[in-house]
């Protein structure tokens, strides 16, 4: 089950956290795993070099997703010198928290523009690969946060509930082409994103949490691994919630 030998995946943000861990565990299954980072390349080649290092192939690409026509071009070159993609996670993304009276425009666009443009970008690429193939998989990284919502995370919340509207759209729209388009909502994962709340809040958020811990990036890592493969053809449009019973 869950053979990914042979396949490209291209999973952005893929440095650290979820997207790390994505990484790992496509890369693991077979797939030739192409990660990309903003400004981090250190912590990359880490990322690729730990791969490598299992005899498992992967590399490293610099791409800021929020320039749609840079992000486009990247997976239209990392599909032509490969010769194929079969998988695109969207997992790059930001979170500039602020009470709504406080939150700045510039700060709200920012969030829209790598958490929700950036992603529809590399989505739109990775398609018109997909579509000449008649086959694909794309997942769309979202958040408990875009279901819920939280305190202080209007912005956060606006761009990841928007990408489960983008994924059943697009479900919808490449179905016939053998394209599946799902969205997974991580709930509280240890990631450097997180673990900045600490103490009494930190405390109180995983009292909320009915199977009383935090997750892992790689239990996030496994549902995506799961909607990557031949075994969720089937599967479309949906949300796969990994979030230890937050939100249901």
């Amino acid at each position: 089950m869950f053979d990914l030998t042979g396949k490209v995946a291209f999973v952005t943000g893929g440095s650290r956290g979820i997207g790390r861990a994505t990484g790992e565990a496509l890369a693991e299954l077979g797939a030739h795993v192409v990660l990309t980072y903003v400004g981090n390349e250190a912590q990359a080649r880490e990322a690729v070099d730990a791969i490598l290092a299992a005899g498992r192939k992967a590399e490293a690409l610099r791409l800021d997703v929020s320039d749609g026509p840079a992000a486009e071009a990247a997976i239209a070159e990392t599909a032509k010198r490969l010769g194929r993609l079969d998988i695109l996670v969207a997992n790059a993304g930001i979170s500039i928290d602020a009470l709504l009276l406080r939150l700045k425009d510039d700060d709200f666009d920012r969030t829209l523009a790598v958490n929700l443009k950036g992603a529809v970008a590399c989505s739109r690429a990775a398609i018109k690969v997909m579509m000449r193939a008649k086959t694909g998989r794309v997942i769309f990284v979202s958040s408990v946060v875009g279901e819920m919502g939280n305190v202080g995370q209007t912005a956060y919340a606006a761009s990841k509930a928007a990408l489960l509207g983008v994924a059943k759209s697009l479900a919808r729209e490449y179905a016939s082409r053998g394209i599946t388009v799902n969205a997974v909502t991580p709930g509280y994962v240890d990631t450097d994103m997180t673990t900045a709340m600490t103490g009494e809040a930190r405390e109180k958020t995983v009292a909320g949490i009915p199977v009383g811990r935090t997750g892992s990036a790689r239990e996030i890592a496994t549902a995506i691994s799961y909607l990557a493969s031949d075994e969720a053809a089937y599967v479309t449009g949906q949300t796969l919630r990994v979030n230890g019973g937050m939100y249901m």
